[in-house]
């Protein structure tokens, strides 16, 4: 078991708590939570709270914590993992489990995704506790494994098996969001209010086979070679979600022309896709966020190479926006793809079309108080998080973990990456931030 120093408690302390949580490997696969969830249940019972550890596998194990409140709320979940995803074949400048602390940084993979967040959930729920915070709702935290596979040994073990732990629940707080983003010269901070869905499509083309001395064209491979070059060069349908034109009409009345002017006319349908061109790299923040997405992944075909496949299937992962289903990707692959190829979309998890937008104003102003500089904005996540599986229970998630970050640090280009690091100035911006909403919520 990590020391806990004797010096102020851990919860003035979140970078090192974060540093701690560094130290255990819990790459995934395998995971092997066990340890690193022991470690916080260790903590939570010497501060006095009951914390109880639910587990579809020993070794992959999650933790449920409550901090009573007043009743006169619902109670509110702070959710978060431990498991990180791998590090194999990358550089790194620090070893990425030692939890360095070096140039203004603790270093180390899972300190943006989602370690960080996690110590500075736990760093705030112990604060409450010391204090008496009197908050008005049950603040129920919860510490999961698996969010980087398939959550089955985490989130989603617990809202099929123990969801009576969750009632009275309407919000919470988890990843991804409340990060700074720079843009035009201007600060925001995008909170998570709505997430893609995520599904697993398929796309199979068919052609003769036969022996690999003769020519063949026009045959699976060559259906395959279009197919792919189909996906490249094309998007699909633009569609604007309500949390995208939220968003974006935010960003752009508080940016000068000519940038406004364009994030303006990216909610112009006609206009989309030649204005995602001509904003280049910053494009590809908004790309997502107006359309359905696959990406080819995995290639099935061909057993020996002096036989010419016939069959040929391609995985690729699907994104929906939110307000569209399967069957609607699926469609659209369609006339993209052409007719002689099949295509079989995987149904996505269920989420609702429109998100709770009651809580943001709330998470916004902590926010602007914080940084008087930065703008809130809603923000829609191209990617999921296990907020798919508390909205099951009819919990909306805002992704709220706060860093200030300084210009030029680029969140989406460090996280899962070598060298992933968070400012230690930014652990203690997120965990007064959580704090403040432990303290404001039902008020």
């Amino acid at each position: 078991m990590p020391s806990t120093s004797n010096q102020s408690p851990f919860y003035h302390r979140p970078a090192e708590l974060l540093q701690q949580l560094i130290r255990f490997d819990t790459t995934n696969p395998p995971g092997n939570e066990a340890e690193c969830i022991s470690y916080i249940h260790y903590l939570l019972t010497e501060a006095g709270l009951q914390a109880t550890i639910l587990a579809r596998d020993p070794m992959r194990p999650n933790l449920v914590a409550r901090l009573k409140g007043q009743r006169n709320a619902p109670a509110l979940l702070l959710q978060g993992h431990v498991d990180v995803v791998t590090t194999e074949h990358q550089q790194w400048q620090h070893p990425p489990f030692a939890g360095t602390a070096a140039d203004g940084y603790i270093w180390g993979r899972g300190t943006l995704d989602m370690k960080g967040g996690v110590a500075m959930m736990l760093a705030a729920f112990l604060r409450a506790k010391a204090e008496d915070l009197p908050v008005s709702g049950d603040v129920v935290l919860t510490i999961v494994s698996d969010e980087e596979v398939a959550s089955e040994y985490g989130a989603r073990y617990l809202i099929e098996n123990h969801a009576d732990l969750f009632k009275g629940v309407r919000y919470a707080l988890g990843e991804i969001g409340g990060f700074t983003m720079h843009i035009g010269g201007r600060k925001f901070y995008p909170i998570m209010v709505a997430e893609k869905q995520g599904c697993l499509v398929k796309a199979t083309v068919r052609g003769p086979g036969g022996h690999g001395s003769l020519p063949f064209h026009g045959g699976a491979m060559a259906k395959l070679g279009k197919l792919l070059q189909r996906l490249d060069q094309h998007r699909l349908p633009v569609h604007i979600p309500t949390v995208t034109r939220l968003m974006t009409e935010a960003m752009a009345a508080n940016l000068p022309t000519p940038i406004g002017s364009l994030l303006r006319q990216l909610l112009d349908p006609t206009l989309t896709d030649s204005i995602l061109d001509q904003l280049g790299p910053q494009g590809a923040f908004f790309d997502p966020i107006l359309h359905n997405t696959v990406n080819a992944t995995i290639v099935h075909g061909g057993e020996k190479s002096n036989v010419i496949p016939s069959k040929i299937v391609l995985e690729m992962d699907g994104r929906i926006l939110p307000g569209y289903g399967s069957n609607d990707l699926m469609t659209e692959l369609r006339q993209l793809a052409g007719d002689d190829v099949e295509i079989d979309v995987k149904p996505a998890e269920p989420a609702p079309a429109e998100p709770d937008m009651a809580l943001f104003d709330i998470l916004g102003d902590i926010l602007r108080e914080a940084d008087p500089d930065g703008v809130p904005v809603p923000f829609l996540l191209p990617a999921v998080t296990d907020a798919r599986f508390f909205t099951q229970l009819g919990i909306q998630t805002y992704g709220f973990l706060p860093m200030s970050l300084p210009e030029g640090f680029d969140f989406s280009q460090t996280i899962h990456a070598a060298n992933e690091r968070i400012p230690i100035a930014a652990i203690d911006f997120g965990t007064n931030a959580i704090y403040e909403v432990l303290q404001r919520f039902g008020k």
